[in-house]
């Protein structure tokens, strides 16, 4: 609500130039007087933008089958192309559309207000790391809500449907509740092995001696088994969904607050931000270490203040009773204020490092 005119129609101006394909709506709420940019693309710009970032997409069984990433040279062979609501899921229209957005980048020498952006850093991420942009997130659709209330969360005793989970969720969300599902079937077998185990052993202490050991050895075996087990339907899974070849996270763009000169980097031949890893050992040695020790030192200070408090009250016995629980409460407000205060020396050595 504190946005000013001129940030707004900066941001406006760059995202309409800078990505072309987005459709952008300025609308503000009357209640809380906030400014939102709501942001969507045609079905032409979405398959472009599939292009771009490599989406994984079925192909038709005359051409091969299996998963291949999207080109638009060749979008007759993949499968449900022609239907405009159906080829994308709701969350890979609002990958692509994000994808675009963490991808709007400064040239040199741009700056807004106070923020100056080195070139080629992503806009989006470091606006909404400085608190000009205060959300970044995707609308539900309330119609696949209705359906996923009815087949997934209000269904007994069924399958979880785990490819609308994935459609409208993501891939993460999906992953989580496939393996939460598979865990959960798997517990019956130890559940099921051990209450038979329980009835038939005697009271006796051989007995239970001997059926602990069976029970350890069931473990073990399905222990190995379960794991096993989960790593090819995880697998599977991520074959399934178009995640198994995607790039490891080292490779990802860094954090809006990283700092560093501009390189070439030697794995992957890119441009990339270096910072020497001799300065951040610098300043993790002179810096961090210190204020962490520093810290630490003024918490067992404060603790032992507070426990020498404790006994100096209690030895007290003139004291009324209300006055003994007083070096409990000084010490719950002291932690309750350490933790806010650590809280933020450790975003700041974060950020510094």
């Amino acid at each position: 609500d504190s946005t000013d005119d001129h940030t707004l129609l900066w941001l406006l101006n760059h995202i309409r130039l800078g990505i072309p394909e987005l459709i952008v709506q300025v609308r503000h709420h009357r209640h809380t007087r906030v400014y939102a940019f709501f942001l969507t693309a045609t079905y032409e710009s979405l398959l472009r933008g599939a292009d771009e970032l490599g989406l994984r997409k079925p192909v038709k069984a005359e051409f091969g089958g299996g998963t291949r990433g999207f080109s638009c040279e060749e979008d007759f062979i993949y499968e449900n192309i022609d239907n405009e609501l159906g080829f994308f899921s709701s969350q890979e229209r609002q990958s692509i559309i994000r994808y675009w957005l963490e991808n709007l980048r400064a040239k040199q020498g741009e700056s807004l207000h106070n923020i100056h952006f080195l070139e080629g850093q992503p806009i989006i991420p470091e606006l909404a790391a400085r608190g000009v942009i205060q959300q970044l997130f995707p609308l539900h659709e309330q119609r696949i809500l209705k359906r996923l209330m009815k087949s997934w969360v209000q269904a007994v005793c069924e399958a979880q449907p785990l490819d609308d989970i994935c459609d409208y969720f993501g891939v993460k969300i999906a992953m989580y509740f496939a393996w939460l599902g598979f865990y959960t079937s798997a517990m019956v077998y130890p559940a099921v092995f051990g209450s038979i185990l329980y009835t038939f052993t005697d009271s006796d202490q051989t007995s239970q001696d001997i059926s602990c050991v069976v029970f350890a050895i069931f473990n073990v075996i399905w222990a190995t088994l379960f794991l096993e087990e989960w790593k090819r339907r995880g697998a599977e899974f991520a074959y399934k969904w178009g995640t198994l070849d995607t790039p490891a996270e080292s490779l990802e763009e860094p954090r809006p607050q990283f700092r560093g000169t501009k390189r070439i980097s030697p794995v992957t031949s890119a441009e990339e931000f270096y910072y020497p890893p001799w300065k951040r050992l610098l300043f993790q040695s002179l810096v961090s270490l210190p204020v962490c020790l520093a810290c630490l030192i003024i918490v067992f200070l404060l603790m032992l203040g507070c426990f020498q408090l404790q006994e100096l009250v209690l030895s007290i016995q003139e004291l009324p009773r209300v006055l003994r629980f007083l070096p409990k409460i000084i010490l719950a407000v002291i932690v309750t204020a350490c933790d806010e205060l650590y809280k933020k020396v450790a975003l700041w050595l974060n950020d510094m490092g």
